[in-house]
């Protein structure tokens, strides 16, 4: 058999590839899947990276708003007038509950009284995974509507913390303090220092797969910040008491409504600003508008025979008239093309000043004020702090109406002498009685404790005091004894002001009240009245006024027994002793 050599042998099938080739095919289909990754690379990274990764967070990333505690509201001793609560939100998943959202959203609706095409169109909202349903629910509440969720066999409802504003306390303060909607502040101190009490949000923000967290995927959180207090010079007790006084002169004598102030003497600050009506700060919308804010800010008026103590106060420290000085008030003085007429009827008197001031003349004021020009009565009544707003922090405030001098007339002039043609909101008129209870030293009320920037960016507070004298010492002086007689049962027209135990300095006012729309007066009156104790160191300064009372009366009557027993409080409260000195008896006549 011949042999055949190794060359000849051939491999059966064909040729084999060297490896040299092998290598390069391999290297080819490496090239050819690299480049298809770079090309989806660049799809990504490059031509439209928004697009896919808004489509990604839409899908998995949970974006979650964590709220911030708000600051409470406090009064002058930590006592909180408004506060926050345990609250839940309830939120839907729509990638869960949009299949069941019809059944779903009438339960919801029900059970939190919520609208339900609202409700439904959050349970159906295409790619998210977070919809709040409802806001601040009560945590009782929240619990029972899981409950029956979960009875009913729905899925995709869960609550998280959401605080509740509260107000403890009710009707007490609910004027200055306000009062908050769902998700904004709608009234006094809620508003004004919104950004201090609010604090900032938080958020959360997480990756989600099936409804549930993914471990290792994106997840972050921006903690929130907490609200700061808010503590006010206000006693709560106080408050409520005078409030309470307050509304039971306004329901006696009928009135249309009324105010009433309390204020340290020394300090300015106002321990108790009261309103009536009023309101619940729990139920604000059960009330009626009007009786949503602080008229003791906003309401102006003519302040009447209450201006009178200003006027005499100026002129005294002008060197126009001392407590004795003698007039001759006759029964009615012609002025320009009208009369002016005292509120009873008399012949001619023969008055001090202080019987004027006792006896409220207005006829006795225009002629000492007669003394005086038209500029410099208004650059005292503008140092009193009439015209100007006080900017304690609340919004709304009306700086009410003083003439200046270039516009101001003679007849002008004698009204504002006696407290009519000019007009002042309570707390303007509380600050400028304390003014003479303070030695003549004008000191500006507060009603925040410490510092405080509102929302309009003006510093408030304690700290921010000022001190402003208006009038010496010695003519604060004599309009404190003019002041005194005004209570004094024999000599002057409101003894029922007087407070058993305590020497009290006090004026008497009663004025028409201005219609804004027709510009004349509408037939009603304010009464008022407003003074301080003891009236030989004074402590308190109280000021009352009740507007279009129903019931014959007069400042003495009708504002005095109010401004007693507010004062008394005030006195006792605070632990203030009588200073054991009879009242003075500077004479009235002559």
């Amino acid at each position: 058999m011949p042999r055949t050599s190794r060359q000849d042998v051939r491999p059966r099938g064909g040729r084999r590839a060297s490896p040299a080739q092998r290598l390069q095919v391999g290297l080819l289909l490496i090239a050819v899947v690299l480049s298809f990754f770079a090309a989806r690379l660049l799809q990504l990274q490059g031509l439209d990276p928004r697009s896919y990764a808004d489509m990604a967070t839409a899908k998995d990333v949970v974006e979650i708003t964590l709220p911030a505690a708000r600051g409470d509201i406090l009064d002058r001793n930590g006592v909180a007038l408004a506060d926050s609560v345990n609250g839940r939100m309830i939120i839907a998943d729509p990638f869960r509950t949009a299949d069941q959202a019809p059944e779903l959203a009438t339960l919801l609706a029900d059970e939190l009284d919520l609208d339900y095409f609202t409700t439904l169109e959050k349970l159906r909202k295409e790619g998210s995974r977070y919809q709040y349903v409802a806001r601040r629910v009560p945590a009782a509440t929240a619990r029972g509507v899981l409950d029956k969720v979960r009875e009913a066999g729905f899925v995709g409802i869960s609550a998280d913390d959401d605080p509740i504003r509260d107000y403890p306390a009710g009707e007490v303060a609910a004027n200055l303090v306000g009062f908050m909607g769902t998700d904004e502040p709608l009234g006094g101190f809620e508003v004004a220092f919104n950004g201090l009490l609010s604090g900032r949000e938080g958020s959360s923000r997480y990756t989600q797969g099936n409804g549930y967290r993914v471990p290792l995927a994106e997840n972050s959180m921006v903690a929130p910040v907490d609200g700061d207090d808010l503590r006010t010079t206000i006693d709560r007790d106080l408050q409520w008491y005078t409030q309470k006084v307050l509304s039971e002169t306004v329901e006696n004598y009928r009135a249309e409504s009324g105010v009433a102030v309390v204020q340290d003497a020394r300090t300015g600050e106002l321990l108790a600003v009261a309103d009536a009506p009023t309101f619940d700060a729990n139920e604000p919308l059960d009330s009626h508008p009007d009786n949503l804010g602080s008229r003791a800010f906003s309401d102006v008026y003519e302040p009447g025979s209450v201006q009178k103590v200003l006027t005499a106060a100026a002129l005294v420290d002008a060197g126009k008239v001392t407590a004795r000085t003698r007039l001759r008030v006759p029964g009615q003085l012609q002025r320009q093309d009208r009369p002016i007429n005292d509120w009873f009827p008399h012949g001619v008197l023969r008055m001090t000043m202080a019987g004027v001031i006792a006896q409220s003349s207005n006829i006795g004021t225009v002629l000492a004020a007669d003394q005086m020009s038209k500029r410099e009565l208004w650059r005292y009544l503008r140092a009193f702090g009439l015209g100007r707003r006080t900017d304690v922090g609340v919004r709304g405030e009306s700086r009410g109406l003083l003439t200046a001098p270039a516009a101001m007339t003679s007849q002008n002039k004698d009204r504002i002498a006696f407290g009519q043609s000019l007009s002042v909101n309570a707390v303007q008129m509380t600050a400028a009685i304390n003014t003479i209870a303070n030695g003549g030293v004008r000191v500006s009320p507060s009603l925040v404790q410490g510092s405080a920037t509102t929302d309009d960016g003006r510093q408030v507070g304690t700290d921010h005091t000022t001190r402003e004298r208006v009038v010496s010492p010695e003519a604060a002086r004599q309009t404190m004894l003019m002041m005194e007689r005004v209570v004094d049962a024999e000599a002057g027209v409101a003894p029922r002001a007087q407070v058993p135990g305590y020497r009290v300095a006090g004026k008497t006012g009663t004025a028409q009240r201005a219609d804004e729309e027709c510009g004349c007066y509408d037939g009603s009156l304010s009464l008022s009245f407003g003074g301080f104790a003891p009236a030989d160191d004074p402590r308190f300064t109280v000021y009352v006024v009740i507007h279009a009372p129903g019931v014959d009366g007069g400042g003495g009557s009708v504002g005095g027994p109010a401004f007693s027993k507010i004062m008394a409080r005030a006195l006792s409260h605070y632990g203030v002793p009588p200073t054991g000195k009879r009242p003075n008896r500077v004479p009235v006549e002559w």
